[in-house]
């Protein structure tokens, strides 16, 4: 980036008047502490010379290239915006644009920087410096947005792959609540058949009809009889046996 145009301006209104002497002789005081590199003194002598003359230009010029040194770029732009209407020449009006665009792009404001120097160019064509700032600025504003592309792209991947990791354990519980739920399922059946099996009680057999009830009493009856016999005889054969004598 292209340096300010540190066009600081001596105080040169020949007058009699008091203020008119008092003013320039500030203004020349802040210009020999600026170029001593003391920016703090000369902001000082800058301040009350635009206090001692509201229409003093070289006060309020100069005194915007003091804030911009000290680094208060966002004062900086107001000072010379407070000088513009002060400008007598279309080159004025520029160089107080050009240093205007250079505040706003330390300030990283890179919009509005590019609009201020694109402001200075039409008042002055051919200015290479405030060319090269506002090739510059448009530069670091391409960077900006293309680093906020690459975000954007990359904080939408993180969504994506978020996403997906919780639709996956999304499916993952589902799936584990389903088997809980079979496994329950599976529980209770063997419940419920356990408790079937414990009520369920031996059928009674059925009840003999009374022919067979009779065919087997009659069948005790005939064994009864014929044991009976069989005793009876044995007990005849025992009582025939010869005496040996």
């Amino acid at each position: 980036m292209k340096r300010l145009k540190f066009s600081l301006i001596f105080a040169i209104i020949l007058t009699t008047s008091v203020l008119a002497q008092s003013t320039r002789s500030l203004v020349n005081d802040g210009v020999d502490a600026y170029e001593k590199n003391k920016y703090a003194d000369a902001e000082v002598n800058f301040k009350k010379g635009a206090e001692k003359d509201a229409e003093s230009y070289e006060s309020k010029f100069n005194l915007g290239d003091a804030t911009y040194k000290q680094g208060r770029f966002e004062e900086a732009v107001n000072d010379f915006k407070n000088s513009y209407p002060l400008a007598k020449t279309d080159l004025q009006k520029a160089e107080i644009l050009h240093n205007i665009g250079n505040s706003l792009l330390k300030a990283k404001k890179l919009k509005e920087s590019i609009g201020a120097f694109q402001e200075a160019l039409k008042l002055n064509p051919n200015d290479m410096d405030t060319k090269y700032n506002l090739s510059y600025a448009i530069k670091q504003m391409q960077n900006q947005q293309n680093q906020n592309k690459n975000n954007q792209n990359k904080n939408d991947q993180n969504k994506d792959k978020n996403k997906d990791q919780q639709n996956k354990d999304q499916n993952q519980d589902k799936q584990d609540q389903n088997k809980d739920k079979q496994d329950q399922q599976k529980q209770d059946q063997q419940q419920q058949k356990n408790e079937q099996n414990q009520q369920q009680k031996p059928e009674p057999k059925d009840e003999i009809s009374k022919a067979e009830a009779q065919r087997i009493l009659d069948a005790l009856k005939n064994n009864e009889a014929e044991l009976q016999k069989k005793m009876r005889e044995h007990k005849s054969k025992k009582t025939n046996v010869e005496k040996d004598w």
